[in-house]
């Protein structure tokens, strides 16, 4: 087999914890964009992978939790059970992908800014050379706290230098090391095991191949990626708000090159599994969220937050709207200030007002329900109005129970619907009733106390609590 046609395995560090990040949480899992730093590794990665099943993540800390963050996936994992160094972490991976020929792929986990774009250059530069390892490399104007590149003769590098170790001479050089590399897997697997621990910290480092390899009469070149953002890792929550701040950005721009319109886009918070079609306006500040889908020609309000949710056509979300896990049908409407909790479905045409709330809840195409309501486990007919104040007591204090009202059925303001209970279709519920039993079609149901006054009354008690 030909360098040229060399499949490609790729190893992903994710078994530390991230001390720096002063956090229980592994970092890797700390989240940047809508997904995990992980995620957005492996997502990189599988477009330059022979297969899902070359793509190896080295896992260590929590790790558990690092594998449940990635499942369905596709991808494999081995266990890094003591973190002993950057090279030891490679070298866990040696079993699992020893007998695979071609070329290995090592990345950081923490890096979530890394395009799919730079993985495949990467590749394609090292299968065309002749070196035995190809890695990443960028230029800072301050480089401090990098591990710098000494260059050999040629485009050869001859060492990475750390910081500590760097002369006064190397701390010039401002070209550092991403650590990201690419070796042809014969080589790295037969030198891989020349590592020795680190005399300050009895760790191994995966940029002392890189002399090893020199030592042994291999090449090891580098390849130059002029936006040195891209390889931000992440250490603190300040760096994790800033890849937070790229990932967005580079969303934002996405839907916008494809039709969307985003008012103060840096603004709006846009996850990156969101689908938005053409014509769709975000007003500023709103949040998209999870794998939220959203249809051509619909208006997301200010401040509205909307996650894993379907949006068809002509959807309009009034400012200040919560929709959690709900499909809303074409031309609905919802809002402003109103919250669909849960597991909702809002047929077409219906419209939902101010500080109304839905929680599973199926409303009927056309139905309405514009003002200061709560509908909790119901289903509500085609056509129907439901006035101000309404609620269904769908709570027992152990069960919860249905609600259910028939097309075109009307329900004064301030009426109580005590679940179980079903409305019939075309019904009346007068303003301020009480309805704990069946309603049949075509029926006007009244729940209210007779009105009794007696005047006097007030001034007497007045009179009473003065004694």
């Amino acid at each position: 087999m030909s360098l040229m046609e060399a499949p490609l395995s790729v190893v992903i560090l994710a078994g530390g914890l991230g001390t720096r990040m002063r956090s229980k949480k592994a970092k890797v899992l700390h989240r940047a964009g809508g997904l995990t730093l992980l995620e957005h590794v492996v997502r990189a990665s599988l477009p330059v992978a022979a297969s899902a099943e070359d793509v190896v993540a080295v896992v260590g800390h929590q790790q558990e939790q690092v594998r449940a963050s990635l499942g369905g996936s596709g991808i494999g994992f081995v266990e890094q059970p003591e973190q002993k160094g950057t090279g030891h972490a490679l070298l866990m991976a040696r079993d699992a992908l020893a007998g695979k020929p071609g070329l290995v792929m090592a990345l950081y986990g923490d890096c979530p800014l890394l395009r799919t774009a730079t993985l495949a250059r990467l590749a394609e530069t090292q299968r065309e050379s002749p070196a035995a390892a190809t890695l990443i490399t960028t230029l800072l104007e301050r480089p401090t706290g990098y591990g710098r590149i000494v260059r050999g003769s040629g485009s050869r590098v001859a060492a990475i230098v750390e910081e500590k170790a760097a002369t006064a001479e190397q701390k010039k050089i401002g070209e550092i090391n991403s650590g990201i590399y690419c070796f042809r897997a014969d080589l790295l697997w037969r030198h891989i095991v020349e590592l020795t621990p680190n005399p300050a910290s009895g760790e191994l480092y995966l940029t002392d191949l890189v002399e090893i390899l020199n030592g042994h009469g291999h090449r090891v070149e580098a390849m130059v990626v002029e936006n040195s953002t891209e390889l931000l890792g992440i250490n603190t929550r300040v760096e994790l708000a800033d890849a937070d701040r790229v990932l967005r950005t580079r969303k934002a721009r996405e839907l916008m090159l494809a039709g969307v319109t985003i008012e103060k886009p840096e603004t709006v918070l846009v996850d990156a599994d969101v689908q938005v079609g053409m014509d769709t306006v975000i007003e500023p500040s709103a949040q998209i969220l999870g794998r939220t889908v959203i249809g051509e020609n619909c208006r997301i309000g200010t401040g509205s937050i909307i996650r894993d949710s379907l949006l068809e056509d002509g959807v309009k979300v009034e400012a200040y709207t919560l929709i959690g896990t709900s499909t809303l049908e074409r031309e609905a409407q919802v809002g402003p200030f109103a919250r669909l909790r849960l597991e909702n479905h809002v047929e077409a045409g219906a419209h939902i007002g101010n500080f109304v709330e839905l929680k599973k809840t199926r409303l009927g195409a056309g139905a309405k329900s514009m003002h200061l309501a709560y509908l909790g486990d119901s289903s509500v007919g085609a056509g129907v109005n439901v006035g101000a104040g309404t609620i269904t007591c769908n709570y027992d204090g152990r069960a919860k129970h249905q609600t259910r009202i028939g097309r075109n059925a009307f329900i004064g303001s301030n009426s109580t619907l005590v679940a179980p209970v079903e409305i019939g279709e075309g019904s009346y519920i007068a303003a301020g009733s009480v309805i704990t039993d069946e309603v049949p079609e075509d029926t006007l149901a009244l729940g209210r106390a007779r009105q009794s006054m007696k005047p006097g009354w007030p001034s007497q008690r007045r009179a009473k609590e003065a004694q």
